[in-house]
Parts: structure tokens; sequence; C-alpha cells
């Protein structure tokens, strides 16, 4: 168990790490060319994308949980029914963003705010990356795919490979073909577009490594079948809501702390990097979670699913105590190495005891997070965080009506963290009581 455990979550740890630091690459290429707009133009850009895809990520997600259930049953026909199922509506909603794209530039540029030369560059960035929206979400859904399949190296390879497509093309356009600024941007959208390709690829290899034999007129009469498509949809939409809070919460930390003064807001982003660090290699095992639970689920062995769960939290418990542990004994040395700035060094030493406790906090909402999507119990996860969104705003505006001005809590920032990670604890002590109604294995 231990080892199937692993062969999924260790490539999706791989490719949180490294995408990252290669998606830096687009902002080392802008930082050469001469105009500091340009730096925040590639970094504002990519916001506005991240901002739009993220509410998207149910066609992965809700893609891999079914899809895992239907390996699990053995039942191929239907799994390839969820993939043109979720391809096609992901190839609706790129169309859909592009046929929107003036509007959904303007609403974003407003919500993030940006100098007017950037706005500029931003523009001429946005309006040529956005063509590639059909292929990042088709990509998505075929990566979710790929997972519920038991595979979890494929999306890692496409996911590193369109990165360095993207750096490669972009230096191409941007140095051999003299298109300056805007070289990056079509270096982005043609990175986009391999995936997708890629990504095909790769699904007739797993056809190929199964040997997988269907009927196509079948498989498209499944795919036409508004019982498929209901269902679909009623997995995805509390995925979508789920999405929605999350964004609401993310954004009101980081505005609260804004509020607070520069200094607070550098020192709250320096410490949710070690907050989004964390998360990758929970995501590792919580992606685990999504492709064993719900294969053993299909196959209603409940006793192999039971004990995946387990071996679950013994690894969540595990890289909880790492990180906790590492960071207590190296708190100074991790903050020195985010920030040079003594300011900033200072007050994140204040607030660290924060950063240690996250891990502490989130780690059953991780773990839980990919058993439910496993269970496609979707309606329960999107519960547990509209619970832990309604806490976090109860304690942020409530809690220095209550406490003595003069303690710990006269420091706003100090709530907005005791905030944050009741928002973490409570998402996952919510699942903790109502996982006994979606694990039952007929």
């Amino acid at each position: 168990m231990n080892r199937r455990i692993l062969n999924i979550a260790i490539p999706s740890i791989v490719s949180n790490v490294i995408i990252p630091l290669l998606g830096l690459l687009d902002l080392t290429i802008a930082g050469h060319l001469g105009v500091t707009a340009f730096i925040g133009a590639v970094s504002v850009g990519a916001t506005m994308f991240n901002l739009t895809y993220w509410n998207f990520g149910f066609l992965r997600m809700g893609t891999s949980g079914m899809t895992a259930q239907a390996f699990g049953r053995k039942d191929f026909q239907e799994s390839y029914a969820i993939l043109f199922r979720s391809t096609l509506i992901a190839l609706f909603f790129g169309l859909v963003i592009i046929a929107l794209q003036f509007p959904i530039q303007w609403i974003l540029l407003k919500l993030i705010g940006a100098g007017a030369e950037v706005q500029t560059y931003v523009k001429d960035y946005f309006f040529i990356v956005v063509w590639g929206a059909p292929a990042i979400l088709s990509t998505m859904s075929m990566s979710g795919w790929m997972l519920g399949m038991q595979n979890s190296v494929y999306p890692m390879i496409v996911f590193i490979s369109v990165n360095i497509v993207n750096i490669i093309v972009s230096l191409l356009c941007v140095y051999a073909f003299d298109m300056g600024f805007i070289g990056i941007a079509y270096g982005t959208m043609a990175a986009q577009w391999f995936g997708f390709l890629f990504s095909v690829v790769l699904l007739v290899r797993i056809t190929c490594k199964h040997n997988i034999s269907f009927d196509w007129m079948m498989t498209l009469k499944a795919v036409r079948e508004l019982h498929g498509f209901s269902q679909y949809s009623k997995v995805n939409v509390f995925i979508f809501l789920r999405s929605l809070c999350m964004m609401l919460v993310t954004l009101f930390f980081t505005s609260a702390g804004a509020r607070s003064g520069d200094l607070v807001l550098a020192v709250n982003a320096l410490l949710m990097q070690l907050y989004i660090f964390y998360s990758y290699f929970m995501d590792g095992f919580a992606f685990a979670g999504e492709a064993l639970v719900g294969k053993y689920y299909g196959a209603k062995d409940k006793a192999e699913m039971q004990r995946c769960i387990r071996h679950l939290f013994a690894w969540g418990t595990t890289v909880m105590a790492v990180f906790v542990g590492g960071f207590l004994l190296f708190r100074d040395s991790i903050i020195a190495l985010l920030t040079n700035d003594t300011a900033v060094i200072q007050l994140a030493s204040e607030y660290s005891i924060w950063a240690a406790l996250i891990p502490m906090a989130g780690m059953m909402a991780f773990i839980w997070d990919g058993v439910f999507i496993g269970l496609t119990a979707t309606k329960g996860m999107f519960l547990s965080l509209l619970g832990g969104t309604v806490v976090f705003f109860s304690i942020y505006f409530g809690l220095p009506h209550i406490v003595s001005a003069n303690g710990i809590f006269a420091d706003r920032n100090n709530v907005l963290w005791l905030a944050f990670l009741s928002f973490l604890l409570v998402r996952g002590l919510v699942q903790c009581i109502i996982i006994p109604k979606f694990n039952k294995v007929d």
C-alpha cells in the first residue's frame, strides 16, 4: 500500500515543486529586456490567468475521482466517456473565456490593480495568452483522467515539458525572432497547445498499456447520455463552489494583511510561501487519495479502502512532523533564506509561530480532500470548507470584540492568522465527523 501511495504521490510532488521554479524563468526573461514594467506585466498577467483557471479546478478533480471509480470497476467504456465529457466541457469553457476575454480582462485588472504602463503591457500579454484557454482547460481534464487511471507520472511529464517548451519558444520569439516582450506571451500560448497535443499522445499510450479495447460508437453514445452529464455536473458544482470559497478566503487574507501596512503584507506573503511549499507535498498524498480511494470504492473493496486511508494519514502525519520540526529547528535560517530585509526578518520572527502551526492545522484537510474526491463526495468537501469559511470570518470580525484589547489579539494580524489556522482545522474536523456518511460501500 505504501508503494502504491508513493508511486502516485512522488511524481505529483516533483511536479508541484519543479513547475513554479521553471515558471520563474518567464519573469527572468522579462527582467532582461530592459523595461521594469515588463516584469510587473508578466506577474500580473500570470495572476489574472491563475485566478481565472483556479475556478475550473473541478475539471481535474471531478474527472479524477469519477475515473478512479470506473477504473476500480474495470469499466473502461465509462472511463473514456468521462474523459470525453470532461474534455468537451473544458473546450466549451475555453471558448467562452475567449469570447468574453474583454470583460474578463477588464474585471481582473480592476481587482488586481496596476500602474498605467504595466496595464498596457498586461493587455498585450493577456489578449495573446487567452487563446490558449481551451488547451489548458482540456489538459486539466486529461490530467485528472490520467490520475484516475492510477498514473501520475504522465501528468508530471506533461507539465514539466510544457514549462520547458515555454522557455525555449519564449527565448526564440524574444531574441531569435526579435518579437520583444510579446514573444513571452506567444511562448506561453504555444506551450499550452503543446501540452494539449502531448496529453493526447499519452492518452493513446495509456490505452495501449492497459490493452483496452472499446467500441467507439458505444462510447460516443455514453458521452451523449444526459445522465452522464447530470452526474458529472452534480459532482463538480460543489468543487466549483468550494473554489469560490477558497478564493474568497485567500483574497481576503491578502487584502487584510495589506491594510496593516506594507511591512505586514510582506511578512504574511513570506510566511504563506512556507504554507504553499508544505501544500506541494501534501497535495501529492491528496492526489494519491483521489486515485486509490476512488479505485477501491469503485471495486467495492472496503477493507483496502480503509487501509489506504489509514496509510494516507500516516504519511500525512510524517510529513507534518518533518515540516514542523524542521521549521522550529531552522526557523531563522529559513526566514533569512527568503529575505535579507532586516525589518521583515524581525517581524517575521514574531509571527513565525503561526507558520509552525500551519502543518498541524491543515494536515487533516489535505488528506480528507483527496479521500472525498476519490469518493466523489464533493458536497461533503464543500460543506466542510463552507464551515471553515464561516469560522474564518467569524473569528476575524468577532474575536476583537470579545478578548482584551491589551492581549496578543490586539494585533489584528494575529487575529488574521488565528482565523486562517482555524479555517484549516475546522475543514478537517468537519470532514472527520461526516466521512462515515460518504464512505459506505454497497
